[in-house]
C-alpha cells in the first residue's frame, strides 16, 4: 500500500513539472505562414495605383502644354507700325485738305461755276472783268496741277517707309509664336495696303481735278471768245445814208 501511494505521488509530481512545458509548447512551434494569392493582389493594386498616378501626371502636364500654348496664342506682337501708319494718312489728308483755289466742297464748287465758270454768257462785260475771271480760271488750273504734284510727292515719299515696315512686319510674322502674333502681323499688313490705296486714291482724285479744271477753263474760255465774236457782229442796223446839206 506504501508503495502505491510512492508510485502515485511520483507520478503527480513528473505530471506537474511536464503539463507547463506542454502548454506553451504550441505558442513556441508556430510559424509563418506566405499567403501567394493575397501577395500578387497586393503587387496588382500597387501596380493600378502607380498606373493611376502615371496618367495622372501626364494629364498635369498636357493641361501645363495647353496652357502654354494659350499663352502663346495671346501674346501680343511686340511690333506695330499703326503709329506711323496714322501718321502717313493724316499727312496724306493734309494735303488733299490744302488743295488750292476750288476746295473739295460741293457747295464752293457750284457757286464758283456759276460766277467764274458760267454755262453762257449772255454778252462779254468789260473788258477788266473779262480779263480777271480769265486770270481765276488760268490760276485754278495751274493750282489744280501743283496740287496733283503735292499728293504725287506724298506718296512717292512713302514708299520708303511702306518699304521698311512691310520687311519688318514679315520678320515679325515668321517668328511669331502664336496665332495672335500672327493675326495681329497679318492685320498690319492689310493696314499698310490700306495705306497704299489711300495715297493711290489722293493721287488720282488730285489729278482728276487738275484735269477737270483745265478742262473747265478750256470750255469756258471758248464760250468767253463765242460771246466776244456775236458782240462784235452785232453792229446794230448798220450804216444808213442821208441827205447832207453842204452850201447854205
Amino acid at each position: 500500500m506504501k508503495n502505491t501511494l510512492t508510485r502515485k505521488s511520483a507520478f503527480l509530481f513528473g505530471a506537474s513539472l511536464v503539463l507547463p512545458f506542454a502548454a506553451s509548447a504550441p505558442a513556441q512551434a508556430q510559424w509563418a505562414v506566405y499567403d501567394a494569392a493575397n501577395h500578387v493582389q497586393n503587387v496588382l493594386a500597387a501596380a493600378r495605383e502607380l498606373q493611376q498616378v502615371n496618367q495622372q501626371a501626364q494629364s498635369l502636364l498636357n493641361e501645363a502644354t495647353m496652357l502654354e500654348n494659350q499663352a502663346r496664342n495671346l501674346a501680343n506682337l511686340p511690333l506695330s507700325v499703326l503709329s506711323p501708319l496714322e501718321q502717313s494718312l493724316a499727312q496724306t489728308e493734309q494735303i488733299v485738305g490744302q488743295a488750292q483755289g476750288l476746295s473739295y466742297n460741293l457747295t464752293s464748287i457750284d457757286q464758283a461755276f456759276s460766277q467764274t465758270y458760267p454755262q453762257a454768257l449772255a454778252s462779254p462785260g468789260s473788258a477788266a472783268r473779262m480779263t480777271a475771271d480769265a486770270q481765276t480760271r488760268w490760276q485754278n488750273a495751274r493750282d489744280g496741277y501743283q496740287d496733283g504734284l503735292r499728293a504725287q510727292t506724298g506718296a512717292v515719299q512713302n514708299l520708303d517707309a511702306t518699304r521698311s515696315q512691310i520687311d519688318s512686319l514679315v520678320t515679325s510674322s515668321q517668328s511669331a509664336t502664336g496665332a495672335l502674333q500672327a493675326a495681329q502681323s497679318g492685320n498690319q499688313l492689310t493696314a499698310l495696303q490700306t495705306r497704299q490705296l489711300a495715297d493711290l486714291t489722293a493721287v488720282v482724285t488730285a489729278m482728276g481735278r487738275a484735269q477737270a479744271l483745265d478742262g473747265a477753263r478750256q470750255v469756258e474760255s471758248e464760250e468767253q471768245g463765242r460771246a466776244q465774236l456775236a458782240n462784235f457782229l452785232n453792229y446794230g442796223a448798220g450804216y444808213t445814208p442821208g441827205t447832207a446839206q453842204m452850201f447854205h
